[in-house]
């Protein structure tokens, strides 16, 4: 379900910027934020490298250990 949130227009100028250096849409890229934030504060002792790698992992399909062809 989509919600309408205010936000600070030079946070969402922000935004926009990384958005098109990711190649994000800018609510691709605040949800990203948010994400990196969650886990930050759930897990305050990672550095941003491994919340990255937890990021990108989370985004890569599963690959099953054997394949049958």
């Amino acid at each position: 379900m989509a919600v309408n949130v205010k936000l600070p227009e030079e946070f969402v100028s922000q935004a926009k910027h990384y958005a098109r250096v990711e190649h994000r849409s800018v609510p691709k890229q605040i949800e990203y934020w948010s994400r990196i934030g969650k886990i930050a504060a759930e897990n305050p002792d990672l550095q941003f490298s491994v919340i990255r790698e937890i990021l990108i992992a989370d985004q890569e399909e599963a690959v099953g250990e054997y394949q049958f062809g």
